[in-house]
């Protein structure tokens, strides 16, 4: 290129070019114009490949936002799809015998049913969503598969602080409730209590979950936990704290996250 240059410019402009370079008259390719013109190119190679440096690197931010949005949308439909198929038919079972029976919690049980299918379908797929409208989603799950134990599985769900004023991605916390009851109300285990903390601190959600421990081991749990820690880590970062505590009968979660007011929430 710096050749062209210097050829172009002195057959079809000037001779008189780079004069800084004090080249001689006997020749255009003196050492000193060479070089001279050679910095010339260097400064415009290198102001162009800044720029398309800088191109390209806001191409691939984007890119990899729009990669880690998509990944989001998978981890959700993944998290979604774990509900257990059982657990739907054994409700429906369950509200077939209700029937039958001609019983007062029929009503209930499909207004319930109803409420938690149509949460997870239109309410799953949205950035936030109300944390009261997620606890009532945990308090349906809670209700109905009391319908499915009956009396030998009692549920401690405890509630502090203002719920009132945040928001909460969609479909996160039900993992944990669902692990307690898959995993801690084995029939080995006779009468069970499942323990379920919820709790605002400022800005904070302290959620907890705390159960018996069948003999059996699902490797389910496990690859349902690593997809919720994999959602949680695109969600929040570094900025959450997941500990789980396992001993030879019990099984204990402690989840804190970071929680967004409402009127700070994003559209």
């Amino acid at each position: 290129m710096t050749l062209v240059r210097i050829i172009f410019t002195y057959e079809f402009v000037t001779t008189d070019v780079f004069p800084e370079s004090e080249r001689s008259e006997d020749s255009i390719f003196d050492l000193n114009y060479i070089t001279a013109a050679f910095i010339g190119e260097i400064y415009v190679i290198g102001f162009t490949t800044a720029i398309k440096i800088t191109i390209d690197y806001v191409k691939n931010l984007r890119k990899t936002e729009e990669l880690e949005k998509q990944s989001l949308k998978n981890e959700l439909s993944l998290l979604k799809s774990q509900l257990q198929p059982h657990f739907f038919f054994n409700t429906l079972n369950n509200l077939y015998s209700l029937t039958l029976d001609k019983s007062d919690q029929a009503p209930e049980t499909v207004v319930k049913l109803s409420e938690f299918m149509s949460y997870v379908i239109y309410q799953g797929n949205k950035r936030r969503v109300f944390l009261t409208d997620e606890i009532k989603y945990i308090q349906n799950y809670i209700d109905l598969e009391r319908l499915r134990f009956g009396d030998r599985v009692h549920v401690d769900f405890s509630i502090t602080g203002n719920i009132e004023d945040y928001k909460i991605p969609p479909l996160l916390l039900l993992q944990f409730v669902e692990n307690s009851f898959k995993h801690g109300t084995g029939h080995e285990l006779g009468n069970v209590i499942l323990h379920i903390e919820l709790e605002m601190v400022d800005s904070w959600l302290l959620f907890k979950t705390k159960n018996q421990k069948c003999n059996h081991q699902d490797e389910s749990k496990g690859i349902g936990l690593k997809n919720t820690r994999r959602r949680l880590g695109l969600l929040f970062e570094n900025n959450y704290d997941l500990k789980i505590q396992e001993s030879e009968t019990t099984y204990a979660v402690s989840l804190k996250i970071p929680l967004e007011e409402n009127e700070k929430i994003r559209p």
